[in-house]
């Protein structure tokens, strides 16, 4: 954990968020600055500063895994996944995450 993550926090419980969806991994949370009615964070627990930064191939699995779990478990079936790597795409939190947006639940 990086003690100076926001994502490590919400991810370990120090700062209080709402979980739509845990793993053994992963959590997913509401973005608190939607861009679509619907906008989910799938972040792993394991601090991770961006996708290039991520080796281990079951998390890999793991993180897509929950991107599928929440969105069944929401009956999401029309939804699109963001990933952005680093500064020059957008990163503004250097913990990996995956942005689910979407418009509707069902």
């Amino acid at each position: 954990m990086s003690e100076d993550c926001i994502f490590c926090k919400i991810a370990n419980g120090i700062i209080p968020t709402e979980f739509v969806h845990t793993s053994a991994n992963t959590v997913v949370f509401k973005d608190i600055n939607p861009k679509a009615p619907i906008h989910l964070l799938v972040v792993p627990k394991k601090h991770i500063p961006t996708l290039n930064d991520l080796e281990d191939r079951e998390l890999m699995s793991e993180l897509l895994q929950s991107v599928k779990d929440v969105t069944k478990k929401l009956n999401i079936s029309d939804y699109k996944t963001q990933i952005n790597t680093g500064k020059g795409a957008g990163q503004e939190v250097f913990h990996l995450h995956i942005h689910i947006l979407a418009n509707k639940e069902g």
